[in-house]
């Protein structure tokens, strides 16, 4: 989710030092600015925003009378609300709790801190709305709880049944459809399945950990053998019957916290095994990556190709362009082979020279194809080519990758023999033989 940030302040000069700071510290952000307190008003009534800044000094109110003012809608009672201001004075400092003000910035720090506090901020008050599973088979409590929940800004999709409540997971992680955030059920169902049916379901069958899927139940009875039931179950928490909005939404953000994290804790973990595994400089994988998992990609598939490309006469551009035009060539180079074999694996192998695992009929055509397209590139307008060698799996039978490695190899050596910028084949035969000749066999 793209945060979206609103800057209110009387002055031109202000507003836009403010947002050029944002801009360096969340280049991904989207932020408005407003001149006064009633032009903010009108726009947070259509629009959300992750986070609202205010001046303490308004053309047409207090400071804190805007806060004020946007803590009275629910969509916005839990929103981050800064003051930036020069005089942090008694005032604020007394006041500013009880008009709900999250934190102020002091204009005496400098403008330059200014984006990297309020980064720290977002990270530390997320933008906590979610996409909330809810069964209840009482029309009463449907009714009343999902106004509840939509007033402060959740998605809501009800079910009726625990069949349902289940269909409904799994189409979701079957079909990659924006997942859930939450499940909040009543304990007590008059179905032939039970919350506890439900929540045993999530949690064993569906194998959903109480980070991935956090659930809040909702119960009539204080008996304690029911709430331990509840946490035995899987639960995450609990809220009793009859429920009260502050105590309800206090449990929900609580949960939708513990979601956030997991998710946040699951992308950073994903972004480090890509990093583990990409070239920093070309973005095609890299060769710890062809080591552990070359043989089972050439595996899952038949027709399998090992492929070699170096590029021609490298140190030539290195020496006499430098070595930042020498990158720019890489980087067009990776670009272009991630391009052309989005369904294979294609590797920097070393310095200029790649390697790409690839399956199919047409590798060699495309391969060829690629090779025209090299010719086409002139990154840094330098004239680029490149020499292909290229083994098919099929027709060295028992052979490893490091030996097919070996066997492309040979056919690039052919292919720079023969004069560079060309696509040489070891054939089943053991010969080396131009893709002119291949193709017309």
């Amino acid at each position: 989710m793209i945060n979206r940030i609103m800057l209110v302040d009387g002055s031109t000069a202000s507003r836009e030092v403010l947002i050029r700071r944002l801009q360096v510290a969340m280049p991904e952000i989207h932020i408005a600015s407003c001149a006064t307190a009633n032009e903010a008003l009108a726009r947070i009534a259509e629009e959300r925003f992750s986070l609202i800044t205010t001046a303490l000094l308004l053309p047409d109110m207090d400071g804190l009378d805007l806060c004020r003012k946007i803590r009275s809608s629910k969509r916005y009672r839990y929103t981050p609300v800064i003051v930036v201001s020069s005089d942090a004075d008694q005032r604020l400092l007394h006041e500013g709790y009880n008009a709900g003000v999250t934190d102020y910035f002091d204009k005496a720090r400098g403008f330059m801190a200014f984006g990297q506090f309020i980064k720290s901020l977002l990270a530390r008050n997320a933008e906590l709305y979610g996409r909330i599973l809810y069964l209840e088979d009482s029309k009463t409590a449907i009714a009343s709880t999902r106004q509840m929940l939509e007033g402060h800004g959740m998605e809501v999709v009800h079910a009726s049944s625990v069949e349902e409540a289940l269909t409904l997971l799994e189409k979701s992680r079957q079909t990659n459809e924006k997942s859930f955030d939450l499940v909040i059920t009543d304990f007590h169902l008059q179905g032939q399945m039970t919350g506890g049916d439900l929540l045993y379901s999530i949690r064993v069958r569906q194998h959903y950990s109480q980070q991935e899927l956090p659930v809040l139940v909702t119960t009539g009875t204080e008996d304690s053998k029911t709430q331990v039931a509840v946490f035995h179950a899987g639960a995450n928490d609990f809220v009793n019957k009859p429920l009260v909005e502050e105590v309800v939404m206090a449990r929900v953000r609580a949960l939708l916290l513990v979601k956030f994290q997991y998710d946040t804790l699951r992308r950073q973990a994903a972004n480090l095994e890509q990093m583990a595994n990409t070239d920093a400089l070309t973005q095609t994988h890299n060769r710890l990556y062809l080591v552990e998992s070359g043989e089972t990609f050439l595996n899952q598939q038949s027709n399998g190709w090992v492929i070699i490309i170096d590029l021609d006469h490298f140190k030539r551009i290195n020496d006499t362009q430098g070595h930042l035009v020498g990158d720019q060539v890489l980087i067009a180079m990776g670009r272009l082979l991630n391009q052309s074999f989005q369904d294979g694996l294609p590797v920097r192998f070393g310095g200029e020279e790649f390697v790409v695992l690839a399956h199919g009929a047409s590798i060699p055509g495309r391969c060829e194809a690629m090779r025209n397209a090299v010719e086409a590139l002139k990154p840094g307008g330098v004239e680029v080519t490149v020499s292909i060698g290229l083994v098919a799996v099929e027709d060295q039978a028992g052979k490893d990758l490091n030996s097919l490695l070996g066997l492309a190899d040979k056919a690039l050596y052919a292919a720079k023999e023969a004069g560079r910028n060309r696509l040489f084949i070891y054939d089943a035969d053991g010969h080396t033989v131009p893709y002119s000749s291949f193709d017309s066999a």
